[in-house]
């Protein structure tokens, strides 16, 4: 398993569970000051970060792209993969494709965790699920022409009223026969909504494509109450072997929570 740490280009997420912010090139060598292998980005945009720049800084400091988030697309632009219009999910979608395009030629996935909305009358949940569903069906076959991956990141209740387990997620998935789509375990939302974290992560097997490494209050692995051990456990018994990548509060400040991260992943991982 490899270690990353996430990195928000969005001033309107400001607050939210992202280590670094605004500084992409400060944020990379602390990344490389601290002993990470890669960073998550989070872009105000597809177009927003130069993608020659990028990979620039990304040599520099040895490190590695480890997934795109795609976050943006709702809490900047307000597009939803499951909105009522017709014509807003198809920009919806068009939005998480050039992410997409993006993100493949570094060999990171794409993540979507809160452009999948929410269900709301007049749209039932099971017509909310079907146009998640068709969004990431288009979203997969999109994935195999840019020889790119999908993450689909089932979140807590607070956030979404669609899937919340990954377990649900996993089903979701393999129903309607995702290639390219695989689950992201998020330790955070399994935290509120897994009946056991270690458990859920075996039964979901090869599904799970990306671990968001945070404690039960959201903060660094270490500063809460989570047992990692036996959720480490349970990932190596299922080979998985991608990236645990803190997607944190910035608490007491980065540094720190960057610290504290790297520190609890050699006690566990390596």
């Amino acid at each position: 398993m490899k270690s990353a740490v996430t990195v928000s280009l969005v001033p309107e997420a400001r607050g939210g569970p992202f280590v670094y912010w605004d500084d992409l090139a400060a944020a990379c060598a602390s990344a490389k000051a601290h002993g990470f292998d890669a960073i998550e980005l989070f872009p105000p945009g597809p177009d927003a970060v130069d993608p020659a720049h990028l990979r620039a800084l990304l040599d520099d400091h040895g490190l590695a792209l480890a997934a795109v988030g795609t976050g943006a697309g709702w809490v900047k632009h307000k597009l939803s993969l499951t909105a009522e219009d017709a014509t807003a999910r198809d920009r919806a979608v068009a939005f998480v494709q050039k992410v997409l395009d993006f993100a493949a030629p570094f060999g990171a996935p794409v993540i979507i965790g809160s452009m999948q909305g929410r269900w709301a009358e007049p749209v039932s949940k099971p017509t909310a699920l079907r146009y998640l569903g068709n969004a990431l069906f288009k979203l997969d076959e999109h994935a195999a022409d840019a020889e790119g991956a999908v993450l689909y990141e089932p979140l807590n209740r607070y956030e979404t009223n669609l899937i919340n387990t990954v377990g649900e997620a996993a089903q979701f998935l393999t129903a309607m026969q995702a290639r390219n789509v695989k689950v992201l375990a998020d330790l955070y939302h399994m935290n509120i909504e897994e009946a056991n974290l270690a458990d859920a992560l075996r039964a979901a097997g090869p599904l799970v494509g990306h671990v968001h490494f945070a404690d039960s209050n959201r903060r660094a692995c270490g500063f809460g109450h989570t047992d990692l051990a036996p959720i480490v456990a349970a990932l190596v018994e299922i080979g998985y072997a991608g990236y645990l990548s803190a997607e944190v509060l910035p608490l007491p400040d980065s540094d720190s929570a960057a610290r504290q991260t790297i520190n609890s992943f050699r006690r566990c991982v390596a």
